[in-house]
């Protein structure tokens, strides 16, 4: 592959804030080589943009929502094949949007114990089709009645859409450990949990603890001793309390944080995915009674709660929780994350450098040699007006152009 440069009006350092102006960045094969100029090779002159490292969304489920899908008339109507599909336009929304990495947190559907993020993995991996890089989570580990056990969601009779331990159902010890080694078996690149309840969940208090002490810590044991961190769907304080003193790596969410809470997640380095974007964006206008009560307690909290929580050093990485919020439209999450008053340079670093670190990588989320040639561009400085990330002009990922001079 020939050498090439990007040349644009500036890149960003993140680490240092600067826009380097001009913007030249050296790319040979799938990685950065160098900085500045001169030029060397083909130029691919982008014009007045500023590029950025390829943005991490921490929080997706590129196999649901997206078009076509009639929300829960498509937990039973829709067979893996179709999911799957639906899957290959929502993960080249996500790409086109500028999104490079995402970790896929968690099936929650009738799927015959196959892991379709993984398999969506395996065909972007291959070049198959267009779509981020994807740490894959399997299939969601709740109990029997938890939040993301689908008979939650609606008022299906006992016999519909009953899960497997497989599929992510499990109940004491014993199964909790098969579920997250039949995830590890098949791919997973990590584990996600269920601990509280959620808006979404029809009954019980969206801050209630699901799972026993024993259960977090065997899963969390399962995982840690094969290397896989585990993320956990949690909302309530004392939840959150609970999760972090089992070793939980990180808290989705967290929309009714106390200070006692942050103030562990802080001593234990507990990471927050904050999803705060939801509170503005998620129409439950014709949800079911119950729930319109639960989103009126937890959505004005979830406004307050994220700046408390970086304002006393919690890690926080982006995440949107797509497709609460629409495959595509993720930079709404660092426009709202600016909006609930934090720095812009802080949030771009959270769709970055954060994400990186979270799941654990050293080759991405930097526009420095050595890196991974996942590049964007908007039309103007992100740190002065974060909007512009809603605009992305451009989109290499791995030296490969997916989007350019739209």
């Amino acid at each position: 592959m020939t050498a090439l440069t990007l040349k644009a009006a500036g890149l960003l350092d993140i680490d240092t804030g600067e826009i380097i102006r001009p913007g030249l960045l050296h790319i040979d094969g799938e990685r950065i080589t160098g900085v500045g100029g001169p030029a060397t090779g083909d130029v691919l002159d982008l014009g007045d943009v500023i590029l950025l490292p390829g943005f991490m969304d921490m929080e997706v489920n590129l196999l649901m929502g997206g078009r076509g899908e009639t929300g829960l008339a498509s937990s039973v109507t829709d067979d893996p094949a179709l999911r799957m599909l639906r899957a290959v336009g929502n993960a080249r929304r996500t790409l086109r949007a500028g999104f490079t990495t995402v970790r896929n947190l968690g099936l929650f559907v009738k799927t015959g114990g196959y892991l379709l993020d993984v398999a969506l993995r395996k065909a972007i991996d291959a070049g198959w089709i267009e779509g981020p890089r994807i740490v894959a989570a399997g299939h969601a580990i709740t109990p029997t009645g938890g939040h993301l056990d689908p008979t939650m969601f609606s008022a299906f009779a006992p016999d519909v859409l009953s899960l497997s331990v497989e599929e992510g159902i499990a109940n004491g010890v014993d199964e909790v450990r098969k579920a997250v080694r039949y995830q590890i078996k098949h791919g997973a690149d990590l584990i996600k949990v269920c601990v509280s309840g959620g808006v979404m969940s029809l009954t019980g208090a969206p801050g209630a603890q699901h799972y026993s002490d024993e259960e977090l810590r065997a899963i969390v044991d399962e995982a840690h001793r094969r290397g896989l961190k585990v993320a956990a769907h949690t909302h309530g304080a004392d939840a959150v309390r609970h999760a972090v003193d089992a070793g939980i790596d990180c808290i989705e969410h967290g929309f009714l944080l106390d200070d006692d809470a942050i103030d562990r997640m802080v001593e234990h380095g507990t990471w927050l995915v904050p999803t705060t974007r939801l509170a503005d964006a998620m129409d439950v206008s014709k949800a079911a009674p119950a729930l319109q009560a639960k989103a009126a307690e937890m959505f004005p909290r979830a406004r307050t709660s994220v700046l408390a929580a970086y304002k006393a050093g919690v890690k926080i990485a982006v995440g949107t929780d797509a497709p609460a919020i629409p495959h595509g439209r993720n930079a709404d999450e660092l426009v709202a994350l600016v909006e609930r008053g934090i720095p812009a340079l802080d949030v771009l670093r959270a769709a970055t450098i954060r994400g990186a670190e979270l799941i654990g990588v050293t080759d991405r989320g930097r526009l420095a040699p050595g890196q991974l040639a996942d590049v964007i561009a908007v039309p103007d400085d992100p740190i002065a007006d974060i909007t512009v990330t809603r605009d992305v002009r451009f989109v290499m990922k791995g030296g490969k152009v997916h989007v350019q001079n739209r």
